[in-house]
């Protein structure tokens, strides 16, 4: 299973510099949310319990919709985060755990040691980059791999979509995952991510995957709606 399957699932981080807009109602459009450019760096940590989020998820080569995930913060502690999401496709519902930047630390069967590394790394500053490695273990199977890469802050960009107009940082991260067993199993993956600290969330996010040098999925993952818990 080297497909990469969490590239909507990602993100938040430590502090929290921006004042956060009153919440529309439940797919209401928001308004867009202006960034303070004037400081060197932004920090985020804003997620509340009840955060729910409506993702629509789309396979780029075909251009067909695959489904709508709505996550939702069902428990916070002081290191980790527990979203319950649910699905039109399968699976239809599950648990994700990320840690407190919104790295992925369990999507049920495979855990990741510490964690995936595709969380946001604050504060956050253009041009600011950061690397991971991680274990990533099948409970059921016992298959383990090796990822590794990098991520880094290309900019500040305004996004639109259906769920509202945001201020946003562009954010790209690139990492490969290695079977221990097979290492000529070897999976590149580049995940494109417009970042939204008003909403703690990612906005919209486009992933490729490649292995042997072709081209394996190429998919989006684009907020729809969202409700922020004050």
């Amino acid at each position: 299973m080297l497909r990469a399957t969490t590239f909507g699932l990602i993100v938040l981080a430590a502090g929290g510099a921006m004042a956060q807009p009153a919440s529309p109602p439940d797919g209401a459009k928001a308004a867009p949310v202006a960034m303070d450019t004037s400081k060197a760096a932004i920090s985020t940590d804003k997620a509340q319990l009840g955060d729910r989020w409506v993702y629509e998820l789309r396979d780029e080569i075909t251009g067909t919709i695959k489904a709508t995930r709505t996550q939702v913060i069902t428990a916070l502690t002081p290191n980790e985060i527990r979203v319950q999401f649910t699905s039109t496709a399968l699976p239809k519902e599950g648990t994700f755990v990320y840690d407190r930047s919104w790295n992925l630390l369990t999507n049920t069967p495979w855990k990741y040691l510490p964690s995936d590394g595709t969380g946001v790394q604050a504060p956050l500053a253009v041009g600011k980059t950061w690397s991971f490695r991680a274990d990533e273990v099948n409970s059921t199977t016992g298959a383990m791999l090796k990822r590794s890469g990098t991520s880094k802050i290309l900019g500040q960009e305004t996004v639109t979509t259906r769920a509202g107009t945001f201020e946003t940082f562009k954010i790209e991260t690139s990492y490969s995952r290695v079977s221990t067993k097979d290492p000529s199993r070897k999976v590149e993956i580049t995940a494109t991510g417009w970042y939204a600290p008003s909403i703690s969330h990612w906005v919209k996010r486009n992933t490729v995957t490649r292995s042997e040098h072709l081209l394996r999925d190429k998919g989006s993952v684009e907020l729809v709606e969202y409700r922020h818990k004050d």
